[in-house]
Formats: structure tokens, sequence, C-alpha cells
């Protein structure tokens, strides 16, 4: 996984669809799906790993961006 939007397909995998309509919102949301994921074993920790690193950059970016704007 390299973008946000291989993580939203990686989670399409899992019947998890997120769209709320806040792209904050959004990254949370994948966010705690994918600890969850974990949390179940359904994943192995390289993948979990790999997404909470681009989720946890893709939140701050966004967060600096709203403080900007």
């Amino acid at each position: 996984m390299k973008t946000v939007y291989d993580i939203q397909q990686y989670l399409k995998r899992f019947g998890s669809y997120i769209y709320l309509g806040d792209r904050l919102a959004d990254l949370e949301m994948m966010e705690f799906e994918v600890r969850e994921l974990y949390n179940s074993q359904l994943i192995d920790i390289k993948e979990y790993q790999s997404a909470i690193l681009i989720l946890k950059h893709e939140i701050a970016l966004e967060r600096e961006k709203q403080k900007k704007g």
C-alpha cells in the first residue's frame, strides 16, 4: 500500500466502504477500521504498519490544511 486510495481498495475487500463526506473523518475512520482488522487478526503486521503510517501522515496533512484555511 502506498496511497490512501490503496487503503480504501484494501478495506473494500473486507466489506468496509468509508465515505462520510469529510476527508479528515474519512481518514480517521479508515485508521479505526485498519486497527480493528489487525486486532481481529485479519491482516498481518506489515499491512497494518504500512496502512497506519500512510493514514497518520495524511491525517497530519489534513489537520494542517484545516488550520490554515
